[in-house]
């Protein structure tokens, strides 16, 4: 039988078939079930009729329309992706390589081997560092809080290489130090040369990548992140505007944009609304005015097409599961931990959950043992397997007991 938080969960599904197909193993000695009405295919989706022009970007609701050569967006806190396009292929990077650069001084900060109130010099080197700058001076110190200022409000090349020298003592060092972390992160395509994203035939990263370590910055350090929603900066007299449109238009809170020859117009943009957050990573743009339109489109679109739901919170008995030649009859089947899941909002129309365990369970059962899996599919919706963990410790009856079990088994057929 179907406990009461699994027969919740299938009425706020609200779907008109049935939804709950219990797959349940045969034990030993036991003819097989019936196998249920196959299911559609996890993941499964229906393309729009009329298929946007160009090379859209793919998606669980179907393919949508960019101008982006790069693209994807990931909900904060499920980690799931809302919407992708080549997010996987290697790019220049251009001033969005500063993010990593930003992660590596957020993490000696807070390990306490840097002070935002810490003085750093400024060399010949970082002085004469083209591009966006921050306007440091050779020769003088800079409180390295205004460094980061620099960097994330100004993308200040010249704070960039700073922040690198005083970290690492150079910049060739700083980008090993970078190289290192991306290996530590998971960043499968990317690879460091500078700290700044000046264009280098071998420095790369793909949106995918970028995501990722935007994600971290946010998680890992949030007593920082409100630097990025600084819309202006001014240093040295000279006040610049976070270059970042979306901020601008207070749409955003952070993160960092960037642009070369090379890589077009890019963005990295990171939003709350209704308590969720997305990260959106675009490249390849033709100009900052598309770049800033588009960047502000699909964040409207990953909001208006997306939810969060929350399936089981941790300690919740989604089942309970017989057992065989047990001291309990049977043992409570938990999820072990909050699930929540990120799902298009028309979700509860096509999706189907199916448990599978063997039935009955064998005793002895120790509380945290897999015991089986749940598997939510459907048209549209993001397959997802959860395992099933044995919620408490069911000992095997001693010899008298299974003794008296598989008597009344062999007689009663129980």
């Amino acid at each position: 039988m179907l406990t009461r938080r699994l027969a919740v969960l299938a009425s706020a599904l609200a779907v008109s078939v049935p939804v709950f197909a219990q797959t349940r193993k045969p034990a030993p000695g036991h003819p097989p079930a019936p196998h249920p009405p196959a299911a559609h295919p996890a993941g499964s989706r229906t393309r729009k009729e009329t298929v946007p022009s160009g090379s859209p970007a793919d998606s669980p609701v179907g393919p949508v329309d960019t101008l982006a050569k790069w693209a994807i967006a990931v909900d904060f806190t499920t980690g799931a992706t809302l919407l992708e396009k080549e997010a996987d292929v290697e790019m220049p990077p251009s001033s969005m390589t500063k993010l990593m650069s930003i992660y590596l001084v957020y993490e000696r900060l807070k390990q306490g081997r840097l002070k935002l109130d810490d003085q750093l010099p400024v060399s010949e080197r970082a002085w004469k560092m083209g591009g966006s700058k921050m306007f440091v001076q050779v020769g003088t110190q800079v409180r390295v809080e205004d460094l980061i200022r620099g960097v994330i409000v100004q993308s200040g090349n010249d704070a960039a290489v700073v922040l690198a020298e005083g970290v690492a003592g150079s910049e060739e060092q700083f980008a090993e130090m970078m190289n290192a972390k991306a290996k530590v992160l998971g960043l499968r395509h990317s690879y460091f040369k500078n700290c700044t994203g000046w264009p280098d035939p071998e420095q790369h990263m793909s949106v995918r990548d970028i995501a990722t370590v935007a994600r971290r910055i946010i998680q890992d350090f949030p007593e920082y992140y409100d630097y990025d929603a600084e819309k202006t900066f001014k240093y040295n007299n000279i006040e610049q505007e976070n270059r970042n449109p979306l901020v601008q238009r207070g749409t955003a809170d952070g993160l960092k944009t960037g642009h070369t020859d090379a890589g077009g117009f890019g963005l990295a943009a990171s939003a709350t609304r209704g308590g969720r957050r997305v990260v959106l990573v675009l490249n390849g743009m033709a100009s900052m005015k598309e770049r800033g339109e588009e960047g502000e489109r699909l964040m409207d679109w990953c909001f208006a097409n997306y939810e969060n739901v929350t399936l089981f919170s941790a300690g919740d008995t989604i089942e309970r599961a017989p057992v065989w030649l047990g001291t309990a009859k049977d043992v409570p089947l938990i999820a072990g931990r909050d699930l929540a899941v990120t799902m298009p909002r028309n979700w509860r129309d096509n999706a189907q959950v199916k448990l599978s365990y063997d039935a009955p369970v064998k005793a002895p059962v120790m509380k945290g043992d897999v015991v089986g899996k749940l598997v939510l599919s459907g048209k549209g919706v993001p397959p997802l397997t959860v395992e099933l963990l044995a919620g408490a410790d069911v000992p095997r009856l001693g010899l008298p007991g299974r003794a008296m079990a598989m008597f009344t088994h062999l007689t009663h057929g129980g």
